[in-house]
């Protein structure tokens, strides 16, 4: 048993920011379809419920722990979709040498909170919450 090739595993690899955005990608995604599903869901049960039931939602929503799972939801999606640009361009055959993945890899991270920074300054600017 002991002459058997081991599998790599994560003890061994250095750490770097592809494997970041791969494994946030797959975080972000959960995240969308876990939580996101059920504030959809939430949300079209309130609509459809009346006043009061899209009333209470919408207190919910408005509140500091809503607002933190509504600007969650936001920053997942960019990264997801931020991750899914670079992924749909390594599909094409470009970006594999190791310094063009690596900077790849940052604007990705960069790029999903910057344009959540940036939908979330145009709501509180426009919407004064």
């Amino acid at each position: 048993m002991a002459d058997r090739p081991l599998s790599p595993h994560l003890s061994i690899w250095k750490w770097g920011p592809h494997m970041t955005v791969s494994i946030l990608h797959r975080v972000s995604g959960d995240g969308m379809a876990i939580v996101g599903l059920g504030v959809l869901g939430w949300w079209l049960g309130a609509l459809a419920s009346g006043p009061d039931a899209y009333a209470t939602f919408s207190d919910h929503a408005s509140s500091w722990y809503g607002i933190a799972v509504l600007i969650g939801l936001t920053w997942a999606f960019f990264n997801h979709a931020s991750s899914g640009i670079r992924h749909f361009v390594l599909d094409t055959g470009a970006g594999y040498d190791l310094d063009t993945n690596r900077t790849y890899s940052w604007v990705s991270i960069a790029s999903g909170v910057l344009l959540t920074a940036i939908v979330w300054l145009y709501i509180i600017v426009e919407r004064g919450i």
